[in-house]
């Protein structure tokens, strides 16, 4: 089926005027289809000109131009043409569509704990033919008009405010103008819970399994809710537009959540079955405000083209964590973005796949979602945090406003935002512009300071890179404790191509440490004088400000990546000042990528070794006696994921049994256990059994296939293998990325060897199952652990292959970047 393509699309565009959608919903035809009657009013700018409507249906049934029948069987892949248009149009269609268990269209789940249905729509880039014929272009805005027909005792949620008129039939006000990709419906037995704030009415929404967790998060997501609503009605002119404000927490979903005008839509983990940390609590706070900020950016005001799609989410990126910041009690929020976020942003940025935040030539809708990445969200919530640091708060916004009050219900790109933010600021925006969103790759920048003596003579920031930048620059001392205390901090512009002196410190007392972005207001690198590296290293956890901490060990990190760190020596600092951390985000942020980035860059005698240091850590934290609820379970999971040896496998059995620290293990650190236990043999299929039906719910469910998966028997891996690489796609999304999840935690260097192979020969074929498919083999089956020559030799011979698809080449490229690099740092 032919993707749409950039040209098309303007064509389409130009020629078009669509007014507006009508989709009535049949939901009670069974398990596999639904039905969907469509009604499309569009205006044409010439009359006798043809074009072509997208639909990907299992059977179309009818179609009317103007009064005339269309034959179904003209229906071309996913394109039907239109000819003879009118100046006013009416297109109706009458389908059956598909159901979907990858989370794409119209996903539809059966819950394992009490046989319930549910039902709820995703239309990103591309899937909206999924749910109903339309023409599918961001820039093709228009009112929906939705109704659905559905089981009785169900309830129906959708983008416009909505009722039951009948037993089972809903109807819903029409939307204002918003795009294909901005549809959904949820539908099912749901719990809710409602709410008012400010005139706006406020909903929450999960499955009926999980309403004690609805009910017990409910105080705090509307609290987050009404933070966000208030801060953000403060920094725009426009008052949030959608009427009602639903958020439905939905499972087997792909992402994090979906910004839809009116229901947004999230992953029900943000429900938190299980104890969450504070990192998790200050993440979900971070990603609603995140989606409610697209009621802004992406959804009253719409990308035109989908290269562009940093308007939508690095937008929503930074105002997610600056409100939360501001506005919540998760003050602390930019600390997860410099430990965490950011990180994935300069992975991304640094492999041979990066591109520019803006503008990128994207030139089909295949491509889109390559770009859904570390560069459009974290690296253009750093430019943009880097552009309000250079042109101040009321300058943005008031550019902001202006972009929003001339682009309302519409769409845009960034020469046009460029434009309002020249002139409300005065300032050379589309120079910055040219600099910061139009390349790719990171900056470095590195201090170089000559002393004599306790004396600094002179001190330099040298920039390895093509932009400017403004950061802090801050100076610290060593207190009789030992402990490094700011003694200032100073704004530095520096302009790329030549050193930047630091006339403040010529002369003064040499510092215990100097730390270029302090504050962490610009997207680059840093690299330290040896004798700050020195303090870092003994004195890290003594550093009072956590975002401190936090840039300091993204710094570890990044030279441990690019090989100027051995992963030994970061092992030692994480040794020495981890166990003394108080925030759970950089706890576990450390040890996620000790466990999943650093140990593959070991040979398996030293990443057994690592492992049992990791499991030190982790214990020295636990038998902290003033650690929070956030620290204990940070660390109980990575004492799980790391337990070696015999003694340690009968810690978590007696875990299972009785708990761990005077607590029962939640669901999803019991199946962290089950699952390392599974993988070192010591349980079989038969105690996995059993542990699933006695929780039968998402998390059982998708944790016993993890650790069927990791069983390390040959007959094991081949019935997971045959799961995985099932043509009919038996498994759903999640199952898939829980079976991939568990596969290479076993097995004999033998069976493993095999397999690589295997690997690299059936990948291509992933291609054939949908982007969602192909994107979970590539990246949760990847065998990053083999960090080899010769794997890294059956990647790039799989890359060379001219026949993957766009999705599948983009994810295997950027894994093979990450095996090549473990590979050079194993040596």
């Amino acid at each position: 089926m032919p993707a749409l393509q950039r040209t098309e699309a303007r064509t389409r565009a130009q020629l078009l005027q669509v007014h507006g959608y009508a989709i009535d919903l049949d939901l009670t035809r069974g398990e596999t289809v639904f039905g969907c009657t469509t009604v499309i009013r569009f205006g044409s700018a010439e009359t006798g000109a043809g074009t072509f409507l997208d639909l990907r249906p299992q059977t179309l049934h009818r179609a009317v131009l103007n009064g005339t029948e269309l034959d179904p069987a003209a229906l071309d892949g996913n394109r039907l043409q239109l000819t003879g248009l009118l100046a006013e149009n009416e297109l109706l269609l009458e389908t059956d569509q598909n159901y979907s268990s990858t989370g794409e269209g119209l996903h539809r789940y059966t819950d394992p704990a009490d046989g319930e249905v549910y039902l709820y729509a995703t239309c990103g880039p591309d899937l909206a033919p999924l749910v109903f014929p339309c023409f599918d272009q961001p820039d093709l805005k228009a009112p929906l008009t939705i109704a659905a027909t559905a089981p009785a005792g169900w309830t129906v949620l959708g983008n416009g405010a909505g009722k039951q008129v009948a037993e089972g039939r809903w109807e819903f006000e029409p939307t204002l103008p918003i795009s294909t990709y901005l549809f959904t419906v949820v539908a099912g037995p749901l719990h809710s819970v409602y709410a008012e704030h400010d005139g706006i009415p406020l909903g929450l929404h999960g499955r009926r399994a999980l309403a004690a967790d609805l009910d017990r998060e409910a105080a705090e997501l509307f609290e987050v809710t009404r933070a966000s609503l208030d801060r953000l009605h403060e920094l725009f002119d426009q008052r949030y537009p959608f009427g009602r404000y639903e958020q439905a927490f939905v499972p087997e979903f792909n992402w994090g959540a979906m910004e839809n005008p009116g229901c947004v839509v999230f992953a029900e983990e943000m429900l938190f079955h299980s104890a969450p940390t504070e990192a998790e609590r200050t993440s979900r706070a971070m990603v609603v405000a995140h989606e409610m900020a697209h009621m802004w950016f992406g959804d009253l005001v719409t990308l035109r083209w989908w290269d562009d799609i940093w308007l939508n989410e690095s937008f929503a990126e930074y105002l997610g964590f600056r409100v939360a910041a501001e506005a919540t009690r998760f003050t602390n929020s930019w600390s997860g973005f410099a430990v965490k976020r950011k990180g994935w942003g300069y992975d991304a940025d640094q492999r041979a796949s990066t591109h520019p935040i803006a503008a990128n030539g994207l030139e089909s809708v295949a491509e889109a979602m390559s770009n859904f990445d570390g560069i459009s969200y974290a690296k253009g919530a750093a430019a943009l945090r880097q552009l309000v640091a250079w042109l101040g708060d009321e300058a943005f916004f008031a550019g902001i406003n202006e972009h929003f009050a001339r682009h309302r219900f519409g769409n845009a790109e960034l020469s046009e935002f460029l434009e309002v933010l020249a002139q409300s600021s005065g300032r050379d925006v589309h120079g910055w512009a040219e600099s910061w969103l139009r390349t790719s790759g990171v900056d470095t920048l590195r201090l170089a300071v000559e002393h004599d003596g306790d004396r600094i003579v002179s001190a330099e920031l040298v920039p390895d890179g093509s932009r400017p930048h403004l950061v802090g620059l801050g100076v610290f001392d060593l207190d009789a404790d030992g402990r490094p205390v700011l003694r200032e901090s100073f704004e530095v512009e520096v302009e790329p191509g030549r050193p930047t002196a630091l006339p403040q410190l010529s002369g003064a007392p040499r510092p215990a440490l100097l730390l270029p972005n302090f504050g962490d207001l610009s997207w680059a690198k840093i690299r330290l004088d040896e004798h700050s590296w020195l303090t870092v290293s003994s004195s890290l956890s003594l550093i009072e400000d956590p975002l401190t901490r936090a840039v300091l060990w993204e710094h570890a990190r990044d030279l441990t990546r690019d090989g100027e760190l051995p992963p030994a020596a970061y092992l030692d600092l994480v040794a020495a000042h981890l166990p003394g951390e108080p925030v759970d985000a950089i706890v576990e942020a450390v040890l996620t990528y000790s466990r999943l980035r650093l140990l593959p860059c070991l040979a398996p005698a030293e990443r057994s070794a690592a492992e049992a240091r990791l499991a030190t850590v982790a214990r020295e934290l636990l038998a902290r006696p003033e650690a929070d609820q956030g620290l204990r379970l940070a660390a109980l999971k990575s004492a799980i994921e790391n337990a070696t040896g015999p003694g340690q496998l009968t810690e978590l059995e007696h875990w299972l049994a009785d708990g761990a620290h005077g607590a029962e293990l939640s669901a999803s650190l019991r199946w962290a256990a089950l699952l390392r236990l599974a993988a070192q043999g010591v349980i079989g299929e038969e105690r996995i059994a059993v542990e699933l039906a006695a929780d039968p719910g998402l998390t059982a469910a998708e944790g016993a296939a993890r650790a069927r998966a990791a069983l390390p028997g040959a007959e094991d891996k081949a019935r997971a293998w045959a799961l995985l690489f099932d043509p009919a796609g038996g498994l759903s999304n999640a199952q898939l990325n829980a079976t991939a999840q568990g596969f290479w935690q076993s097995g004999s260097e033998q069976l493993q060897s095999a397999y690589l192979e295997r690997y690299f020969a059936e990948i291509p074929s992933a291609g054939k199952r949908g982007d969602i498919t192909a994107r979970l083999l590539a990246s949760s089956l990847f065998p990053a652990g083999r960090s080899t020559p010769e794997a890294v030799a059956l990647a790039e011979r799989t890359l060379a292959d001219g026949e993957l698809s766009p999705v599948l080449r983009r994810v295997l490229a950027d894994q093979l970047d990450d095996l090549a690099r473990a590979a050079r740092i194993r040596g």
